[in-house]
């Protein structure tokens, strides 16, 4: 189970280990400038009541003392300027050796694809698909110029039978028309005209 949630170790280069010297001894004049100028201000507030007393010789030793204090302090600041300098130049370095390696790791994956599709490969790809489509189209034109007349006609007939495969079937004799009763007009009788007759006398 340990294993399992162990988490993986990191290499620990040279220059890692250079870092974390230099940082250990930055550390350790930090500590050293504290204490100093904690002696420093010790000393100072000192030298101020030997002063009220009159006791001078101390106080002037007391002086001294500061004042070698201040040199050392003043060194190292100075040395602490150095090493803050040093490892951000060493951090930057291992910056730019990452960055560098990143670039060449990015060119030479760039290489393998340019290699995988080279400018050759391409233009013959291009090349055989330009050369297949004016093969079909050569195709396609020998086929309309060997059709004739009765080819064409041909053509035109089996349109119109796969038109007449998606509708319905018309029935190919005579529907007879619905019966309907037939009004007949009755005849009138024929009006007869008499004829005046003469009287004779």
């Amino acid at each position: 189970m340990g294993s399992l949630f162990s988490r993986r170790k990191t290499r620990v280069t040279e220059q890692d280990k250079a870092v974390l010297q230099i940082k250990k001894q930055r550390d350790e004049l930090k500590r050293f400038t504290r204490r100093t100028a904690d002696s420093i201000d010790r000393g100072t507030a000192t030298i101020k009541e030997l002063a009220k007393r009159n006791q001078k010789d101390r106080a002037l030793l007391l002086l001294k003392k500061n004042k070698c204090q201040e040199k050392l302090l003043a060194q190292a600041d100075q040395y602490l300027t150095t090493i803050e300098g040093l490892i951000a130049n060493i951090e930057f370095a291992q910056v730019q050796v990452l960055v560098v390696d990143s670039f060449k790791k990015s060119n030479e994956a760039l290489k393998q694809l340019n290699d995988l599709m080279k400018l050759d490969d391409v233009e013959k790809i291009l090349s055989d698909a330009r050369e297949y489509q004016e093969y079909q189209q050569e195709i396609t034109n020998l086929i309309a110029g060997n059709l004739t007349s009765k080819d064409d006609a041909d053509v035109e007939a089996e349109f119109e039978r796969i038109l007449r495969a998606d509708l319905p079937e018309v029935p190919d004799h005579e529907v007879s028309e619905p019966e309907s009763p037939i009004k007949t007009k009755k005849r009138e009788a024929p009006v007869e005209k008499r004829i005046p007759v003469m009287a004779t006398g």
